[in-house]
């Protein structure tokens, strides 16, 4: 069970704390739902599944008070429903209807050091764990994904490094108990995600993440 390292920043972040219902307020750090979907972004196959172990903090938490425009309504999914049913219907949004102004308190200047690791599904056809280790070393070297790296917010786009024998900078020297964090989402029923809970810890920069079948991990 080989473990990679993911060097990642950007300019802003975002991780949202779900009890807040209409403003945007980030978590201190990022969460492990967000470093997994980093990897996922640089590589995703129906076979395995990442599993983060430990998250560094390599930059002082900074934070920035914002006030966006968002849009405030979604289209109806009956309406989508009955459009791709008939082949025709009205899915218009009108922006200026549904602008909302929302204030967020959000991260800047981040940089963080993701270690993580992936597990074969029980189910999976093509069970090549090499096979896709080389994968994600090769699309990691030359900086390809899928789909763009996100800290948190589509908006906050993430810039990353594969560490392999670089010189690794130390995590900040500060040591503080974060609370209840949110891990990720339980999909079992997939109609009903459940919120998935872990009491992160960060002791000396790190943040050592517990794996999703432990105890730790509350629903």
């Amino acid at each position: 069970m080989k473990t990679f390292c993911l060097e990642i920043w950007g300019d802003f972040a975002c991780f949202t704390r779900p009890e807040m219902k209409v403003e945007r307020v980030s978590y201190d750090v990022i969460t492990p739902s967000a470093a997994r979907a980093i990897f996922e972004a640089i590589l995703w196959k129906p076979a395995i599944r990442w599993q983060i172990e430990k998250i560094e903090i390599l930059k002082p938490i900074k934070w920035i008070n914002l006030r966006r425009n968002e849009v405030g309504a979604v289209i109806p999914a009956t309406k989508l429903k009955s459009a791709e049913k008939k082949g025709k219907g009205n899915l218009s949004l009108y922006i200026e209807d549904e602008r909302k102004q929302r204030a967020g308190l959000f991260l800047k200047d981040v940089r963080y050091r993701l270690y993580a690791h992936f597990e074969m599904h029980n189910n999976a056809t093509d069970k090549n764990p090499v096979k896709f280790a080389e994968m994600f070393k090769r699309r990691a070297r030359k900086g390809q994904c899928f789909n763009q790296p996100y800290l948190g917010t589509r908006e906050f786009s993430a810039h990353f490094e594969l560490l392999e024998k670089q010189e690794k900078i130390p995590a900040i020297d500060e040591s503080r108990d974060l609370g209840w964090m949110l891990y990720d989402m339980d999909y079992t029923d997939k109609n009903n995600p459940q919120p998935m809970f872990f009491h992160a810890q960060m002791n000396n920069g790190t943040i050592n993440i517990p794996p999703i079948k432990s105890d730790e991990v509350r629903k």
